[in-house]
């Protein structure tokens, strides 16, 4: 019965999440809102200036371009000056340079102030990664990171449908109410964060897979190149050419760009819930398959759309899909690395970043040069790549660390 008794108390401790989970979710939704505010109209305000879509393409991959070749030098910041002041900090540039970039009066002003802009999401992604990380056990990292998107997710649900009411008002309208969110995001870390955080104690036997071997790993090849695929078919397709596509080939107002992605992000959120536990119980494996396969079957259909309702249905679909490969990668790595790999995870991230930076410049040249429905071929073509790659994982479910390792400690 003690026995008993200590288990149960063991696993209640451990589904308690600090507080800085809570606040770095509430963070999560502020920087999501504002950004899902630019969805609808940053690649139709790039086109207002008269340039191809190559060159919308580039507004956006400069964003993730400057993210990934800062993202090396955030860990020194944070060991010098703690992740709560490099997190504010980099929340805070972005702020400035998006309501600067609301003020361009160039296609170049624009460009160079989403890159801007990118270096301080560098900042703020590597520090709040790494605070929400260091500030939890690993038995509850998986909540505390399902908590953090959910915030991500929440905030993107809401963010479309105030850009497309504020696209209506003004295209350079949704660059300030960017900046005044993120204001708000960057005040409440400073205020109700830490100086610095307090790494968690880890379980004494908790494995560490050097990164060499985890580069080998048929698991951690899939989960990153399923990310690349992400990145790309996110940037690359669904946020540079769908807002085009609304607009140039459905003719309708870019308010409806704002719509259709609050639906898919209704959907993402929905399903990140019965994602997680159906990654967690079923396994990896048949997860990120299926994910893979519907994101692109959904993103294909998207390109052939008749009409706007259409593409709704197609775009929550990919929500959908989006939930599964928000959880199962990311849970992939976690096994594959054995919990702790910091490379492999910095890797992992990067992938993303790179697919975002490369996915907009080629899909944006191939609709200029051929045709919508290449443009999303290609995308979707990537992410069957990477479902066939998850067919190479091994078959069996997923183990849970969590649960063992409060059994074992129990037990002795």
């Amino acid at each position: 019965m003690n026995r008993l008794l200590s288990v149960r108390d063991a696993l209640r401790a451990r589904r308690t999440l600090p507080r800085e989970v809570y606040v770095l979710g509430l963070i999560a939704f502020c920087v999501a809102v504002g950004f899902g505010v630019l969805v609808p109209v940053l690649p139709v305000f790039a086109r207002s200036f008269g340039v191809g879509k190559l060159e919308v393409g580039a507004v956006i991959s400069a964003f993730a371009l400057m993210r990934l070749v800062s993202s090396p030098f955030c860990g020194r910041l944070i060991t010098r000056f703690s992740e709560r002041l490099v997190m504010a900090v980099g929340i805070f540039i972005v702020a400035i340079s998006s309501g600067l970039a609301g003020l361009a009066h160039s296609y170049v002003q624009l460009l160079t102030l989403r890159g801007i802009g990118g270096i301080g999401s560098a900042m703020f992604t590597v520090s709040a990664t790494t605070l929400l990380l260091t500030s939890v056990d690993a038995s509850v990292r998986g909540r505390a990171a399902g908590f953090f998107q959910g915030g991500f997710l929440l905030g993107g649900m809401t963010g479309p449908a105030i850009g497309g009411v504020l696209s209506a008002i003004s295209l350079t309208a949704p660059f300030f109410f960017y900046a005044a969110t993120l204001a708000v995001a960057g005040t409440v870390g400073l205020v109700l964060l830490r100086v610095r955080s307090e790494r968690a104690t880890e379980p004494a036997d908790q494995p560490v897979v050097p990164f060499r071997e985890v580069l080998r790993d048929v698991r951690y090849q899939a989960a990153c190149f399923t990310n690349f695929a992400q990145g790309w078919t996110s940037f690359g397709v669904r946020s540079s050419l769908v807002p085009l596509l609304i607009v140039e080939v459905l003719n309708r107002p870019p308010s409806w760009t704002g719509t259709a992605f609050a639906g898919a992000a209704v959907a993402q959120t929905l399903a990140v819930g019965p994602a997680g536990r159906f990654v967690d119980t079923v396994g990896r494996r048949p997860a990120l398959i299926g994910g893979c396969t519907l994101a692109a079957v959904s993103i294909m259909a998207v390109a052939f759309s008749p009409n706007i309702w259409f593409l709704v249905g197609a775009l929550a679909l990919y929500g959908v899909a989006a939930a599964f490969l928000g959880t199962a990668p990311a849970a992939t790595v976690g096994d594959a690395a054995g919990g702790r790999g910091g490379s492999a995870v910095a890797v992992f991230s990067m992938c993303s970043d790179v697919g975002a930076i490369i996915g907009p410049l080629v899909a944006g040249l191939l609709a200029d040069q051929l045709s919508y429905p290449v443009a999303f071929g290609v995308g979707a073509a990537l992410m069957l790549g990477a479902a066939g790659l998850g067919v190479r994982m091994p078959r069996r479910p997923a183990p849970d660390p969590t649960k063992e390792g409060v059994l074992a400690r129990s037990a002795e």
